[in-house]
């Protein structure tokens, strides 16, 4: 069962907190590039994202907690753009668009990306744990592709290798935002999604010729 972690505010208007928190992650995440989590401090952080030191604690409770809406806010977003294709028929087409669905998700947010892998770390247990649990449900919606496509008969891949393959296509797409001072120098977001996509599903060795 996910325990979500929670946030609290003193604010009763769900809107607004949302609004709020928004840009309380934007300013974070900006800082946390430059400086790293620990160094930054909750003062920078309503400073970056506009507020007085008073203001930002309407709104949070702890500099983890920032930390904290920085990951869920990018699997909120993987949900948001995976969630319509994972109910697609079981095609190689829909692993496809999942795929570069996904590249370009990690694209628009590769700086909260890095943050999030480099600083995870430093969340509070209970908070950890449920980062980690919405980790393996992203994983999971790969694997459910995959799986569907090789039930379809689309993929040739055994069963225990289905897990393996999902985690690879998650990483091999963050690797767009962690190697991006070279990845990103070498290839068009473009580029990276199509050669990518063929190698994780074909492969590199040269089909033998038909007789």
């Amino acid at each position: 069962m996910e325990l979500k972690h929670e946030v609290k505010s003193s604010v009763k208007d769900g809107d607004l907190i949302a609004k709020r928190r928004e840009q309380i992650v934007e300013g974070a995440v900006r800082l946390f590039k430059e400086k790293g989590f620990h160094r930054s401090t909750t003062r920078e952080i309503a400073k970056a994202a506009g507020f007085s030191i008073g203001t930002l604690y309407e709104y949070i409770r702890t500099k983890e907690d920032v930390l904290y809406l920085v990951c869920d806010m990018i699997y909120d977003q993987v949900q948001h753009r995976l969630s319509g294709i994972a109910d697609e028929e079981p095609t190689i087409g829909g692993l496809r668009r999942a795929i570069d669905a996904y590249c370009r998700l990690v694209d628009d947010l590769n700086d909260e990306f890095v943050v999030m892998y480099q600083e995870s770390k430093s969340l509070p247990p209970k908070a950890l744990d449920y980062v980690l649990e919405k980790e393996r449900a992203m994983t999971a919606l790969f694997e459910s592709l995959v799986r569907d496509c090789a039930d379809a008969g689309e993929l040739r891949i055994p069963e225990r290798a289905i897990p393996l393959a999902a985690h690879h296509i998650v990483i091999q797409a963050q690797m767009w935002a962690f190697r991006r001072w070279t990845v990103q120098r070498m290839y068009s977001l473009d580029e990276y999604i199509e050669y990518q996509t063929e190698q994780l599903l074909n492969g590199l060795v040269k089909p033998e010729a038909a007789d």
